[in-house]
C-alpha cells in the first residue's frame, strides 16, 4: 500500500453545509440523486489521500484538474442533503492563502513559483465562467475557530464513534449540527450582542464573513461543524470534556446581561484550550 492510500491525515475541522436535493439545478440535481442512492460513500480521509496523491508527482498538482463528483451525504428529517466536495475550488481558495502562512523560500520550496502561476491563471478563467461560485466546506488547520461555534447550541453536540460506513480511519467523532434557520439567527444575534460590547474587529468581521456566507445557500440546508482531524491529535479525555460551544454561548449570554467577569472567564477557558490544541503543531 502507497503512502497516499496508507497515510491518515489529520488536524483540520470543517464548516459544512448540505443543501437538499431541490436547491441544486439539473443535471446536477439529477447526479446528486443518483450518487446519494448508493450503499457507502467516501469519507473526509479518502478526499484528503486524494489531495495527497497529487503532491508526490514532481512537480506537484496543487489543484485538481478535474472536479470531484464526489459528497458528503446527509437525511434531515427524510430529505436527502449534499455537501459536495468541490476539491478543485477549494484548492485554488487554499493556495490563495499560502503566501500568508508560510515564507517564500519554504513556499518555493513545496511549490515552486511556476506551478503557482500556473494554478492562479487557471482560477482566474475558471472564475470569469463562474462568476457566483462558493465552496460548501470551510477548512481550519489546527483549530476550530472561535465564530464557527457561535452557530451552534451545546444541545447539538454529538460526540462518540464514528459512524460505520462513513469514515473508517476516524474512530472517534465530536460535530455539531443544526438546521440552517438556527445558525443564521444565532450569527445576527451574536453579532448584535458583539458590537454592543466590543469594538470592531476579527472576531466580529469573521462571524460577519460567516453569516454572509450562510446567506448563499437554501434556507433548509443542515450546517455542521466536523472536529475531522483533530480528534488524532487532542487526548480522548481532552475532546470528551470539550463544551467549546458551550462556553460560546455563556460567554454571549454574560455579554448581553452585561457581566464582564462572567464573559472574561468563558472567553479565557476557549482561548485556552484552542490555544493549547494551536501549540501542538510546534511540538516534536
Amino acid at each position: 500500500m502507497g503512502l497516499a492510500s496508507s497515510v491518515t491525515v489529520p488536524y483540520a475541522a470543517y464548516l459544512r453545509v448540505y443543501e437538499p436535493l431541490a436547491a441544486f439545478p439539473e443535471p446536477e440535481r439529477a447526479h446528486w440523486a443518483r450518487y446519494a442512492r448508493r450503499e457507502s460513500f467516501p469519507g473526509v480521509q479518502d478526499e484528503l489521500r486524494r489531495s495527497l496523491a497529487d503532491l508526490l508527482p514532481t512537480p506537484p498538482v496543487p489543484v485538481p484538474v478535474h472536479e470531484s463528483g464526489d459528497a458528503f451525504v446527509a437525511v434531515v428529517d427524510g430529505v436527502v442533503c449534499v455537501c459536495p466536495w468541490r476539491t478543485r475550488l477549494r484548492g485554488w481558495l487554499a493556495l490563495e492563502g499560502l503566501a500568508e502562512r508560510f515564507p517564500a523560500p519554504v513556499l518555493d520550496a513545496v511549490l515552486p513559483p511556476v506551478v503557482r502561476r500556473q494554478a492562479e491563471a487557471d482560477y482566474e478563467r475558471w472564475l470569469e465562467r463562474n462568476p457566483d461560485a462558493r465552496p460548501w466546506i470551510r477548512t481550519a488547520t489546527w483549530q476550530v475557530p472561535l465564530r464557527w461555534f457561535v452557530l451552534f447550541s451545546a444541545e447539538e453536540r454529538e460526540y462518540g464513534k464514528g459512524e460505520p460506513g462513513c469514515d473508517t480511519a476516524e474512530p472517534l467523532m465530536l460535530r455539531y449540527r443544526t438546521p440552517m434557520v438556527q445558525a443564521r439567527r444565532r450569527v445576527a444575534r451574536g453579532l448584535r450582542t458583539l458590537r454592543d460590547a466590543i469594538e470592531e474587529g476579527p472576531l466580529i468581521d469573521g462571524l460577519v464573513d460567516v453569516g454572509r456566507w450562510l446567506e448563499e445557500f437554501h434556507p433548509r440546508s443542515l450546517v455542521e461543524l466536523d472536529y475531522g482531524g483533530l480528534v488524532h491529535m487532542v487526548p480522548e479525555a481532552q475532546l470528551e470534556e470539550d463544551h467549546s460551544a458551550a462556553d460560546t454561548a455563556e460567554g454571549l449570554a454574560a455579554l448581553r446581561a452585561g457581566d464582564g467577569a462572567r464573559a472574561g472567564a468563558a472567553y479565557e477557558r476557549l482561548t485556552e484550550r484552542w490555544r493549547a490544541v494551536r501549540d501542538r503543531q510546534f511540538a516534536n
